[in-house]
């Protein structure tokens, strides 16, 4: 019985947590009638227009790398089906981000003949731990940039040191046999040893790219939005942002607004700030629902197909012809 209470625990301290940030930053810390105040020094269409772009180039670029891992360490799977599922799992991504990774996790192992489950999370996990990698980098190095150094930027310092002691006890994790363990009991220790390093180094330099790309693209919604937040800040406050909306919450409301709010509080005042991070979360709330709706049907379709195949006994019939995006 305790461990049923415990379990339960588990699960609704995080989305306590957010409910409360809700109540916080809805309730108390936005003023709705300053929020027209707040947009004077923005310039409204291009602010929309960079954040649908970032949205949709967010969506592309990790539903492709994810392909693109899922293709090279476990099946080619086309490319299109891949999408499919991906664009549907972001109708849940309108409620949760954890819940929409689970969704397009399971939906592409329903597309997959030759592995498990467990296989198909490790494998497309590969973008996460390759975006960590540069995350942290990009971090360290910023660090150092930042005006005040790490005296000047506890934050970021104590981030920076807390996932490079992370990094650390996964090594020692790794050389010691401890991690084999764990992967063996999940089946897919012997699928490890198949990878090589170097495999995965193509992923954290696209992710490096991708990683300019990104605090370009965030720096010219500020700016659009009136917020002139320097290029070292972003740099070095993107990672943190990113952890931040790591806790549950109902379409990252209330978290981005008060992470945002706090970290970039020098850069403008916060009403602004607080504007910014609503604005952007209900366009990309907007985003993920017509990108869900526009792929839901053909994933459903998709799935229905493979499962009636395989209830017949019969093979997954595979494409004669590819798609120009299958490579």
């Amino acid at each position: 019985m305790k461990s049923v209470f415990n379990s339960i625990g588990r699960q609704l301290l995080p989305w306590s947590i957010s409910i409360g940030a809700l109540v916080y930053v809805f309730g108390y810390k936005i003023d709705w009638q300053s929020i027209p105040d707040a947009t004077n020094d923005a310039n409204i269409p291009l602010f929309i227009a960079i954040t649908i772009f970032d949205k949709i180039s967010f969506f592309l670029v990790w539903g492709l790398f994810q392909a693109a891992a899922i293709r090279q360490f476990v099946e080619r799977i086309p490319i299109r089906k891949i999408m499919a599922v991906k664009g549907a799992s972001e109708l849940v991504r309108t409620v949760n981000n954890s819940l929409a990774d689970a969704t397009f996790l399971l939906g592409v192992a329903q597309l997959v003949q030759t592995a498990e489950v467990a296989r198909v999370v490790a494998i497309a996990s590969i973008p996460f731990v390759a975006h960590f990698a540069v995350l942290l980098l990009q971090a360290t190095l910023a660090l150092g940039l930042l005006e005040g150094g790490i005296s000047g930027n506890p934050d970021v310092a104590l981030l920076v040191l807390l996932c490079w002691v992370v990094v650390g006890i996964v090594s020692v994790a790794v050389r010691m046999g401890y991690l084999r363990i764990v992967l063996d009991r999940l089946g897919i220790g012997g699928w490890i040893d198949s990878v090589k390093p170097r495999e995965l180094l193509p992923y954290v330099g696209w992710f490096a790219l991708f990683g300019i790309y990104d605090i370009g693209i965030q720096g010219l919604a500020a700016r659009s939005f009136g917020l002139e937040i320097s290029w070292v800040a972003l740099m070095a406050r993107i990672p943190m942002m990113y952890v931040a909306m790591l806790i549950p919450s109902l379409g990252n409301f209330g978290t981005r607004e008060i992470a945002f709010a706090n970290l970039f509080e020098e850069f403008g005042s916060e009403k602004t700030l607080y504007a910014f991070a609503f604005c952007t979360n209900t366009i990309f709330l907007g985003m993920h629902a017509i990108i869900g709706a526009l792929f839901v049907g053909r994933a459903i379709a998709l799935l229905r197909e493979v499962r009636a195949v395989r209830k017949s006994g019969q093979p997954v019939p595979r494409p004669i012809l590819r798609d120009a995006i299958d490579p």
